[in-house]
């Protein structure tokens, strides 16, 4: 159960992006996902680290946005880039945890 907390935290993380943006659908989404946690088939594992996948890449569309519009500002933007940055990895990071001898056992993986 351990090994699933930082997914159910990326996916935390994703839902509050969400609101922030006023995108509710994907705020439900975000919070729904986490639910296949409970299914033990491997295509529910496939489809929760592709979920994550695409939530590292929204999160590095996020820095692009951001930092573009504070560089156009004339703000500091490098300390937003490296806290987004480490959210992105680990929320990709999320992902590779399916991986583990853990994970890949409860999802019946071979």
């Amino acid at each position: 159960m351990l090994a699933l907390t930082p997914i159910i935290l990326s996916f935390l993380l994703l839902a509050a992006h969400f609101f922030r943006a006023g995108q509710l659908v994907l705020v439900a989404a975000a919070l729904l996902l986490p639910l296949l946690l409970l299914v033990r088939k491997p295509w529910a594992a496939r489809v929760m680290q592709a979920a994550l996948l695409l939530g590292a890449i929204e999160w590095a569309r996020t820095i692009m946005i951001f930092s573009l519009a504070r560089l156009a500002a004339g703000q500091p933007y490098l300390r937003m880039v490296l806290i987004l940055g480490a959210v992105a990895l680990c929320t990709a990071g999320s992902a590779l945890l399916f991986k583990t001898p853990a994970l890949r056992n409860r999802y019946e993986q071979r």
